[in-house]
C-alpha cells in the first residue's frame, strides 16, 4: 500500500466517528427546529378555539352568530384560519370554510380524544390535497354542547420544513466534507514526521559487510 493511500485509509478511520456525531447532531437540530415550527402552526388557532368555547359554555353567544350554516368559502385554496362548530354528536352545525362545497366532517376518533381531555391539537387531513393544523375544543351549556374546531393550512409550514430541510442536508455535508478535509491536511502534515522517523531507525538497524 503506497504511503499516500495510507494517509487516506488512516484519515477516514479517524474521521468516521466525527461524521457519525456531526449527522446525529444535524438530525436532532433539524428535528427540534421541525416540531417547533409545526407547534408554532397552532398558536392563532389555540385562543380562538379557548375564546370562542368560553363564550359558548357561558351563553354569551349561540353557535349560529358565530359561523354561517353556509360556508362562505372553501378551504383548499385558502390559507386564512376558519371556524367549525359541531354539535355533541359530531354533526356539523355551521362552518366558515367547505370542502368541496360541504360542510367539513370530523372524524369520530378525534372528537373521543376532545371528550377526554378537553382539547386536542392535530394534524388533520380532511382530503389528499388539503391539510390542517386543527384546535379542537367542547363546550357545554344548558341549551347545548358541541366542539370547536379552529384551523388553518399547513401548506406554508411545510414549504418552511422542506426548505429547511434542503439547508440542513447542504449544511450537513458541507460540514462533513470539511471535517474530513481538515483531519486528512493534519494526517498530512504529521506524516513526513513519521516517515523520518522510519527512516532514522532503519539506519540504526543497517550494519557495513
Amino acid at each position: 500500500m503506497s504511503h499516500h493511500k495510507q494517509v487516506l485509509r488512516e484519515t477516514l478511520f479517524s474521521w468516521l466517528p466525527l461524521a457519525v456525531a456531526i449527522i446525529v447532531v444535524s438530525g436532532l437540530v433539524y428535528i427540534v427546529a421541525q416540531q417547533n415550527y409545526r407547534l408554532s402552526a397552532n398558536d392563532p388557532q389555540i385562543q380562538i378555539a379557548q375564546d370562542i368555547a368560553a363564550a359558548l359554555t357561558k351563553g354569551e353567544a349561540q353557535s349560529n352568530a358565530i359561523v354561517p350554516s353556509t360556508p362562505v368559502s372553501e378551504m383548499a385554496p385558502s390559507l386564512s384560519t376558519f371556524v367549525a362548530i359541531y354539535s355533541a354528536t359530531g354533526t356539523p352545525i355551521g362552518s366558515s370554510a367547505a370542502i368541496g362545497g360541504e360542510l367539513p366532517a370530523i372524524a369520530e376518533n378525534i372528537l373521543v380524544a376532545v371528550k377526554k381531555t378537553g382539547e386536542s391539537r392535530v394534524t388533520w387531513q380532511p382530503k389528499s390535497d388539503i391539510k390542517i393544523a386543527a384546535v379542537i375544543t367542547s363546550f357545554t351549556n344548558p341549551s347545548e354542547s358541541g366542539f370547536v374546531l379552529v384551523g388553518r393550512s399547513l401548506k406554508e409550514t411545510d414549504n418552511r420544513i422542506a426548505q429547511m430541510g434542503i439547508i440542513s442536508a447542504i449544511a450537513t455535508l458541507v460540514a462533513l466534507l470539511l471535517s474530513y478535509l481538515v483531519m486528512w491536511q493534519l494526517a498530512k502534515k504529521s506524516a513526513p514526521h513519521h516517515e523520518h522517523m522510519e527512516h532514522e531507525g532503519e539506519h540504526h538497524h543497517t550494519h557495513p559487510a
